[in-house]
C-alpha cells in the first residue's frame, strides 16, 4: 500500500497543503472534498482514504481553504457555505492533478462530505468527462442547486438513519439526480458516524462504488 506525502497543491493562484499516495497500479484516484469547519486531516476522511488505498485506490485530501481564508471563515462563516467558491476550487485542485502526467491517466472521483459533497456534486457537473464517480458522506446535496440535474458521474448518497433533517435533504437531491444513483442509508447513525461500525460501513460502501466505477488494482477482500 502506498505510503503518504505531503504535496503542495497548486489551485489557480493559491497553493493549498495536501496529502497524496497512490498505489503502484492504481486505476483510480479519489479527490476529497471536506465538510465545513473541517481540513485535510479530518479524521472520518483519513479513515475511508486508508481503506480505499487498501482496495488500491488513489487518494488526495487537500485543504479547501488557505490560511487566510479560514482565518476570515472562522470569523464570518461565509466560505464554508459558498458552494460555488468551494466547486471552482475543487475544480482547480482536480485541473492540477490532470496536469501531472503521474496522475493524469487515472480516472478520478469524488468524495465529498457536509458542504464539500455540494461542491463535489457541481464540480462533477462542470467536468462531466473527467470525473468518474462521486460519494457523498452525511453530505449537503441539496446545496448543489440545478446542478443535480447536471451531474452525470453516477452518484451515491450516504446517510445515517438518524440525521433526520439531512436524510430528508438528500431524499430530494436523490429524486433531482439524472444519473445512475443510489441512496444508502445507515440505519441507527447520526451525522457523523460515530456509532459502532458505522464509518465501517461507510468506507464499505465507498469502497465498493469507487471499484466498480474507476477500477482498482487489488481486491476488495483486503480491505479490513
Amino acid at each position: 500500500m502506498a505510503a503518504e506525502r505531503e504535496v503542495e497543491v497548486l489551485a489557480g493562484s493559491v497553493r493549498l497543503g495536501g496529502t497524496l499516495a497512490v498505489p503502484d497500479g492504481a486505476q483510480g484516484l479519489v479527490i476529497f472534498a471536506h465538510g465545513s469547519g473541517s481540513s485535510r486531516h479530518s479524521p472520518r476522511n483519513r479513515y475511508v482514504a486508508l481503506s480505499l488505498r487498501m482496495a488500491g485506490l488513489g487518494t488526495l485530501l487537500f485543504d479547501l481553504l488557505t490560511e487566510d481564508e479560514e482565518a476570515e471563515d472562522d470569523v464570518s462563516g461565509a466560505l464554508r457555505f459558498d458552494i460555488d467558491f468551494l466547486a471552482r476550487r475543487l475544480g482547480e485542485v482536480t485541473d492540477w492533478v490532470f496536469e501531472h502526467p503521474e496522475w493524469s491517466r487515472l480516472r478520478v472521483g469524488y468524495f465529498g462530505s457536509s458542504t464539500g459533497a455540494a461542491a463535489a456534486l457541481v464540480a462533477a457537473a462542470d467536468r462531466p468527462e473527467a470525473i468518474g464517480a462521486v460519494v457523498s458522506r452525511g453530505g449537503r446535496a441539496d446545496l448543489a442547486g440545478e446542478a443535480l440535474g447536471r451531474v452525470l458521474a453516477p452518484t451515491l448518497l450516504i446517510v445515517g438513519g438518524a440525521d433526520d433533517v439531512v436524510l430528508e435533504l438528500n431524499q430530494r437531491a436523490h429524486a433531482r439526480l439524472r444519473t445512475h444513483k443510489a441512496l444508502e442509508v445507515i440505519p441507527g447513525a447520526t451525522h457523523l458516524f460515530e456509532e459502532r461500525g458505522a464509518l465501517e460501513r461507510v468506507a464499505a460502501l465507498a469502497g465498493d462504488w469507487f471499484v466498480k466505477l474507476l477500477g482498482a488494482q487489488l481486491e476488495l477482500e483486503t480491505r479490513p
